[in-house]
C-alpha cells in the first residue's frame, strides 16, 4: 500500500504517518511550514491552495490512498478549498481518499449527532469545515469522511491548554461539550477506512462526553496538578460564537472498526 498523507507535519497526520510506516506501507507526507518527523516517511512540502501543485504531486506520487488532514484555523483557503483540490487530484489517479473533519461543523443541541447529519456551521471555521465535506463529497462520492472530535495525546495542544487553564494563564468553556479521541485510536481507525471501501460520513470520537473544563479536570489528575487555580468560563460570556453541545454519537464506527474508541477517562486514568 502506498499513502499520500497530506498534512503530515500536524498532530493527527504525524501520527497517521508513524503507524501507516509500521505495517509497512510505503508513505509520503507533505508539509508546508512545519516538518515531517516520523522515521521512514518521504517528505514533500506543499501548499495545498496551489490547486496545480497539489495535482502535480499527487500525479507524481501515485498513490493507492490519500489522507487528507490539513487545514489552519480562520483559514478558509487551507481547509476548504485544500480540500476540494486534494479531493480533485486524488480522483485523478484514482486514489481511495479519507478525508477528515470536525464536529466543529456542527452548532450544538441537547442530543448527539449522527453520522449523517448535515452540517449547522455557526460560525467562520465550522463553515470551511462544511464547504470541504461538500466539496469532498462532490468530486468523489466514494470517500470516506471521517467527523471527528477533540484529539488528545503525548504532544496534544488540548492538553497544553488545560495545563495552561490550571496554571490561570487561559480558560476553559464549561458549556463545551465534545467527545475527545485519542490520536493514535483515531489514526489506526483512518487506516482501517483506507483499507475499506466504506464511503460517506462517519463520526469516529471517544465514547465520553465531557466539557473543556473538566477535561481540565482529567488532566490536573492525571498528571497530580492542582485544580484548585482551574480558569473556566463560558463561550457566551466570552461573546464568541461557539459550537456548544457536540457530542458525536460514534456507535456506527464501534460496530464498523476493529480499533476500540477509548474514552477520556480511560486515557486519562492513573
Amino acid at each position: 500500500m502506498r499513502v499520500l498523507v497530506v498534512g503530515a507535519s500536524g498532530f493527527l497526520g504525524g501520527v497517521v504517518c508513524r503507524r501507516a510506516s509500521d505495517a509497512g506501507w510505503s508513505v509520503v507526507g507533505t508539509y508546508h511550514s512545519g516538518t515531517v518527523a516520523a522515521p521512514g516517511v518521504a517528505a514533500r512540502r506543499l501548499d495545498v491552495t496551489d490547486r496545480a501543485a497539489v495535482r502535480a504531486l499527487v500525479a507524481d506520487v501515485r498513490p493507492d490512498a490519500v489522507v487528507g488532514t490539513p487545514y489552519r484555523y480562520g483559514d478558509w483557503a487551507v481547509t476548504a478549498e485544500g480540500a476540494a483540490h486534494v479531493a480533485v487530484a486524488a480522483a485523478e489517479v484514482g486514489a481511495r481518499l479519507v478525508h477528515v473533519s470536525s464536529d466543529a461543523l456542527h452548532a450544538g443541541r441537547p442530543e448527539p449527532y449522527a453520522d449523517d447529519e448535515p452540517p449547522t456551521p455557526v460560525n467562520a471555521y465550522g463553515a470551511a469545515k462544511a464547504a470541504a465535506e461538500t466539496a469532498v463529497r462532490a468530486v468523489d462520492p466514494g470517500a470516506a469522511l471521517v467527523r471527528t472530535s477533540l484529539i488528545l495525546g503525548e504532544g496534544s495542544k488540548q492538553i497544553q491548554l488545560c495545563r495552561e487553564a490550571l496554571a490561570g494563564r487561559a480558560a476553559l468553556f464549561s458549556d463545551e461539550l465534545r467527545c475527545p479521541v485519542d490520536v493514535t485510536d483515531l489514526a489506526d481507525a483512518v487506516l482501517e477506512l483506507v483499507e475499506g471501501e466504506y464511503a460517506g460520513l462517519l463520526n469516529v470520537a471517544g465514547p465520553d462526553a465531557v466539557s473543556r473544563a473538566e477535561l481540565g479536570l482529567l488532566v490536573a489528575d492525571r498528571f497530580g496538578l492542582d485544580a484548585a487555580g482551574l480558569k473556566t468560563t463560558t463561550s457566551v460570556a466570552a461573546g464568541l460564537a461557539h459550537p456548544t453541545d457536540v457530542r458525536l454519537d460514534s456507535a456506527r464506527a464501534a460496530g464498523l472498526l476493529r480499533t476500540r474508541l477509548r474514552g477520556v477517562r480511560e486515557l486519562l486514568a492513573r
